[in-house]
């Protein structure tokens, strides 16, 4: 190329600078949209054009009604409320709003109770936020977080001696209906040794929003808690909305260095809220009812969860999930079970008992204990599991008088252990038992097997 063209070019990308700089790009026009159909909950509008996740307000006259666009067919929106549809008119204006949906985060959220939207719903008055993000964070790669190393006391005997669960550990927390569920996250909130809680409460009964905070919670958790409160009769997009904004909050918290204990009731309730809307908008069943889209959103939920950089804050997240009718293998507990990084199973048989908290040690694992735990506390725990499912499997024969003393060493020595390992599992709602005297109590229960 010769100087001259050299030249020439050069020129011409100045003139084309100088061009820019003086033509005025005009602002991106808002294209109204119509609402042309709705059936259940789903809405449907021509007219304009909006990316997935994006909020548009559906206008009949003097009626708004804030929607999210949940997807799209050719030149058709698939929109969903996110408030009351009532007073919606055929024909109905839709318009973007050019954004999508974000989040208060500060710590003048500690405290509060807020809805899926963000809005304080305790009589308080307003947030004293300290800015607003996106209602989804960023996601960091799984090589730069920091590993799970340092264990986590959560103030309940059972989990800290039996089912040891690491900082920036996920686990599920696997119950049917009233066997103590609440009750234990309650504990739990109070109890564990962590800077921030964020309590999720997902399609909840809306009495149970109430009792949890006053009752469960209380003024000394609710001092450093942020509750989201989406009941049961909130629209579905508002309770996917309801578990994003908790994990957002706890992320931010994360990030700004602190170690934030991370509680949703339930997973089970968002993945149905997510089914609700694939089924609205057409998407075909696959297990039990359950679309394939609610399999993919529960790990992009949960995978936010856990440790940050190294150096930095963690969150440790407990899901719960309810099991219909006790039954293990329902499609979302098989399916969470298989990305958390260890499960807690409520039983049934041992709330009728009265034992609470009702752990069902032997269907129950953390899958980190035995990198954060040391050799001894893993003994025991080994040896507690061994005597306890002795008995457990046996439990039909000693209980009508079959068995025979003296047939079974084994059979013998849980017998006679049996009402110490109780006693160890049992422990009051308002009792904190901390993570060294968890292992002095295990070890003490334990001791009689080694005298017997």
């Amino acid at each position: 190329m010769t100087r001259q063209n050299v030249y020439s070019l050069e020129n011409l990308k100045k003139n084309i600078s100088k061009y820019q700089a003086r033509v005025r790009v005009p602002p991106a026009v808002v294209v109204e949209g119509k609402l042309i159909r709705m059936v259940g909950l789903t809405m449907e509008a021509v007219g304009c054009q909006a990316p997935v996740g994006a909020l548009c307000r559906v206008v009949s006259g003097e009626h708004v009604v804030e929607a999210e666009v949940v997807g799209f067919a050719n030149d058709h929106l698939y929109l969903m409320p996110i408030g009351q549809m009532r007073g919606i008119i055929p024909n109905a204006r839709v318009i973007p709003a050019g954004r999508t949906q974000y989040t208060p985060v500060g710590r003048g959220l500690l405290g509060r109770v807020i809805d899926g939207n963000g809005k304080p719903i305790d009589a308080k008055g307003p947030l004293k936020e300290e800015g607003r993000v996106s209602l989804y964070g960023p996601l960091i790669n799984p090589l730069q977080r920091d590993r799970i190393s340092v264990p986590l006391d959560v103030g309940i005997a059972a989990i800290n001696a039996l089912l040891t669960v690491g900082r920036g550990q996920r686990m599920g927390l696997f119950a049917g209906s009233g066997v103590g569920k609440s009750v234990l996250l309650g504990m739990m909130t109070r109890f564990t040794a962590a800077d921030v809680v964020v309590v999720g409460l997902i399609g909840e009964r809306g009495r149970e929003v109430k009792d949890f905070i006053e009752i469960n919670l209380g003024e000394e958790g609710m001092a450093r808690a942020v509750v989201i409160a989406v009941p049961a009769d909130a629209p579905p997009v508002l309770r996917l909305h309801g578990a994003d904004l908790a994990t957002r909050i706890a992320e931010y918290f994360r990030d700004q260095g602190l170690h934030v204990l991370l509680l949703m009731d339930s997973l089970t309730r968002y993945a149905q809220a997510q089914r609700e809307i694939a089924l609205a908008i057409g998407e075909p069943p696959a297990t039990r009812g359950y679309p394939p889209s609610v399999f993919a959103k529960i790990p992009q939920l949960v995978e936010r969860a856990g440790n940050g950089h190294a150096g930095h804050g963690s969150i440790t997240a407990f899901y719960t999930v309810l099991v219909e009718g006790d039954d293990q293998q329902d499609p979302v507990a098989d399916a969470t079970r298989a990305i958390l990084d260890g499960h807690i199973v409520l039983s049934r048989t041992l709330a009728e008992a009265g034992l609470y908290p009702a752990v069902d040690v032997e269907a129950s694992i953390s899958r980190v204990m035995t990198e954060i735990a040391a050799d001894d506390h893993i003994g025991l725990a080994r040896k507690f599991r061994q005597l306890n499912s002795i008995y457990q499997q046996n439990r039909d024969l000693i209980s009508v008088g079959a068995y025979v003393t003296g047939s079974d060493a084994r059979i013998d020595e849980a017998i006679h252990i049996q009402p110490e390992l109780q006693k160890f599992m049992r422990q009051d709602i308002y009792e904190r038992v901390g993570y060294d005297e968890s292992l002095l109590r295990l070890k003490s229960a334990l001791s009689g097997a080694n005298q017997s």
